[in-house]
């Protein structure tokens, strides 16, 4: 799946899309109490990386933060201009961010990583951590599976992912996992996982290295 065929389907359903989930009201409290636990600390700009309508980086401005929003669909960035002047918008990919190295405090990935195949999750995450400061905090939030695989969504193909395979997957990336909050299915909705993560510097992923080695023992072998 493309970014233009995302862009396209997203784009196809942008007038639903925003009316069914363009406000923090739409939002299970739950949820923004996650996201103000683990981004409310932030001292620099948040990035919301697939901001969709933007409810949730004028949510993050409400706590106080400097954040900022991009998406892949012009449509989701002039509603969000529109409806909140005063935050930054612009039009955008997760793939090749328009940010230098280790300049953001914390990003937010809600649900705008579900249609990324693995291997261009991992593409992403890498990105991610390019524009990380040292101990920046990403959250992300997705479907919860027992297994990595595709399903029909409404809009276009997405995944599933068990929420530890989500945690190695920011591991590798060099995140470290530091919250995480779970939610079962109903009849309406499907499971839900969202974790938050540290940035590691890669002196810090060294010396965690370093650490596991000798303690396995494989260090010396």
């Amino acid at each position: 799946m493309t970014e233009a065929d995302i862009r396209r389907r997203y784009t196809e359903l942008a007038d639903v899309y925003i009316q069914m989930f363009g406000a923090a009201e739409h939002v299970d409290p739950e949820d923004l109490e996650f996201l103000a636990r683990n981004l409310g600390h932030c001292d620099g700009t948040v990035l919301d990386a697939g901001c969709g309508p933007g409810h949730l980086t004028a949510y993050l401005t409400d706590l106080g933060l400097t954040a900022r929003g991009i998406d892949l669909v012009p449509d989701f960035i002039d509603s969000a201009r529109s409806n909140w002047p005063n935050v930054e918008f612009a039009v955008g990919s997760m793939k090749t961010l328009d940010i230098p190295d280790r300049s953001l405090r914390g990003i937010l990935a809600w649900y705008s990583l579900i249609h990324c195949e693995p291997a261009g999750l991992a593409e992403v995450l890498t990105e991610f951590h390019r524009t990380m400061s040292r101990n920046g905090t990403l959250v992300v939030g997705f479907f919860e599976g027992g297994e990595v695989e595709p399903f029909d969504h409404k809009v276009t193909t997405a995944y599933r992912w068990p929420a530890d395979e989500m945690s190695r997957m920011l591991s590798t990336a060099g995140f470290v996992e530091v919250d995480r909050s779970r939610r079962a299915g109903t009849d309406r909705v499907r499971p839900h996982a969202a974790l938050a993560a540290r940035a590691e510097s890669p002196s810090q992923q060294a010396n965690w290295l370093d650490v596991n080695l000798n303690s396995t023992g494989l260090r010396h072998r």
